[in-house]
C-alpha cells in the first residue's frame, strides 16, 4: 500500500467519476466529496453468482466500473452495486407495481440482508479492487393496505427490494444494524475509509 500511495501521489490527482446514475448514490458520495463526475455505465449486470449473492454484487460492480473506465483510462472510476436477499432469494430492482409488492409480502416480518458491492479502478495506476459491506434490515409485519400506502409515497421500481429505508420507514421497517447509508446504496462510512487509504480524500 505504502508503495501505491507514493506512486498515486507522484502522480497527481485524477478525476473521479461516480459510474451509477442513482441520485442516492451521487447524494452520498456528494457528503465525503466535492470534486466528482457522473457517468452511467451501460455494461449489462448478471443476474446469479455461483458464489452467492456478495460475489455477484461485487461482480456487477466491477462490471459497471470496468465498462465506464474504458473511455476514462486516466480517471478513478467507482462501480456500486445493491442488492437485497432474504433465504437465497435476490431481489433485484422490481419490473413491475405488482412484483414490487410481492417482494414486500416476502420481506414482511423478517430480517433480510442488504450488500453494496464497490468496485475501484484506475487503469493508469493499475489499480482495482472491490469491497463489499453488508446490513440488516428486519420488516414490520404488513399488509396490502399499508404496501399501497407506501407506494404512493415511494416509487419501487428504481430501488433492490421495491423499498427505500430513507422515506417513510415508519410504515415497513422495524429495525436495521449496520450502515444505513449502505442500505441506500453507498456506504459511506467504509468508502470514506477507502479514499483515504489512497490519499483520494
Amino acid at each position: 500500500m505504502q508503495n501505491f500511495v507514493e506512486k498515486a501521489n507522484k502522480n497527481g490527482s485524477f478525476p473521479f467519476i461516480l459510474g451509477s446514475g442513482s441520485p442516492r448514490r451521487r447524494e452520498l458520495l456528494g457528503q465525503i466529496m466535492s470534486d466528482f463526475s457522473v457517468e452511467v455505465s451501460d455494461a449489462e449486470e448478471i443476474y446469479s453468482h455461483p458464489k452467492g449473492t456478495l460475489a455477484l454484487v461485487m461482480e456487477n460492480a466491477r462490471i459497471k466500473a470496468s465498462s465506464v473506465v474504458q473511455s476514462n483510462m486516466q480517471s478513478w472510476v467507482l462501480g456500486a452495486d445493491t442488492l437485497v436477499a432474504l433465504e437465497e432469494r435476490v431481489l433485484g430492482k422490481p419490473k413491475s407495481i405488482g412484483e414490487a409488492a410481492d417482494m414486500l409480502q416476502f420481506l414482511s416480518g423478517q430480517t433480510h440482508q442488504v450488500s453494496t458491492g464497490l468496485c475501484l479502478i484506475n487503469r493508469t495506476l493499475d489499480y482495482e479492487e472491490t469491497r463489499v459491506e453488508t446490513s440488516q434490515v428486519t420488516f414490520k409485519e404488513i399488509n396490502n393496505s399499508t404496501i399501497e400506502e407506501y407506494f404512493n409515497e415511494v416509487n419501487p421500481l428504481d430501488k433492490a427490494g421495491g423499498y427505500a429505508i430513507q422515506t417513510r420507514p415508519d410504515l415497513i421497517i422495524d429495525s436495521f444494524e449496520g450502515s444505513h447509508s449502505n442500505v441506500i446504496g453507498l456506504p459511506v462510512q467504509m468508502l470514506g475509509k477507502w479514499l483515504a487509504e489512497l490519499d483520494i480524500i
